[in-house]
């Protein structure tokens, strides 16, 4: 699972992005997102990510100047997105060694393609970190065939995220996870929270956020059907949660994509 940073200051297009794409589907985990360059900077450096999504115009800090500021103390691959085609950027963005430039409005496509290359940059780097780490220990010799073993820790996370993702419609909890895994709640919410940066109750309401948005965006039945069937029992608790991620409420939503929202059953309010 690669970690995903998001900088990008117009809330509605770094929204849609984090919640209308499949990260899942593509192996990457948003672990958090920014609304200017200085704070993009900063959670480069306490997150670590794999590869950051970053506008190039941004108050404060843009995304050319977070890059350079980051330097060679950020271990990542960087997709930058623009609403201009201006030649000039994109050429000092391949000079840093960015792995996409990609114009607004971002195609899903081509973003799904600009993280398979950024994917394998990354797999490039730690391939030469591990090689270098081997020939720097003498008692490897010439042994240079790198070894990317996950930790015990990150297996365990790993179950965690797939287990959401294939029960997330059901009631479960972090007391399901501890009795499959033989694990304590404590050591698993801790070994989450440092990997993920995000709580385990936390991750499964965006998740099912997540999957409760790709139906609206199709227009597929009623709001409370649908938190239903993403695992919201209680149909008051969905609106705030979605609303907490989302900015906006359900209905809003799914105009935005053409769909008149559903009338409400007034037993469900």
């Amino acid at each position: 699972m690669y970690k995903v940073l998001l900088v990008e200051d117009e809330e509605m297009i770094r929204t849609g992005l984090r919640y209308t794409y499949d990260w899942m589907q593509a192996g990457c985990l948003v672990i958090g997102e920014a609304a200017n360059g200085q704070e993009g900077l900063r959670q480069i450096r306490e997150f670590a990510p794999d590869i950051v999504i970053a506008d190039i115009n941004m108050p404060i800090l843009g995304g050319i100047e977070m890059i350079e500021q980051a330097g060679e103390e950020a271990d990542c691959s960087y997709i930058i997105i623009s609403g201009y085609n201006e030649f000039q950027l994109a050429k000092q963005a391949i000079h840093l060694g960015v792995t996409e430039y990609l114009l607004k409005p971002l195609d899903p496509d081509q973003l799904r393609d600009a993280l398979e290359r950024a994917k394998h940059q990354v797999e490039m780097k730690r391939n030469y970190d591990a090689m270098r780490q081997k020939s720097d220990d003498p008692a490897d010799g010439l042994n240079l065939t790198p070894m990317q073993l996950p930790t015990k820790a990150s297996r365990y996370v790993a179950r965690m995220i797939e287990y959401v993702q294939e029960h997330y419609a059901e009631k479960i909890g972090m007391g399901d996870l501890v009795e499959e895994l033989d694990i304590s709640s404590t050591y698993l919410n801790r070994k989450f929270k440092s990997e993920t940066t995000y709580t385990f109750n936390d991750f499964l309401n965006r998740y099912r956020v997540q999957q409760a948005m790709e139906r609206l965006k199709r227009g597929e039945g009623k709001v409370y059907t649908i938190a239903t069937e993403v695992g919201f029992r209680d149909y008051k608790y969905f609106i705030s949660i979605f609303k907490k991620y989302a900015r906006c409420t359900p209905g809003q939503f799914q105009e935005r994509f053409g769909h008149p929202p559903q009338a409400v059953d007034e037993s469900h309010k």
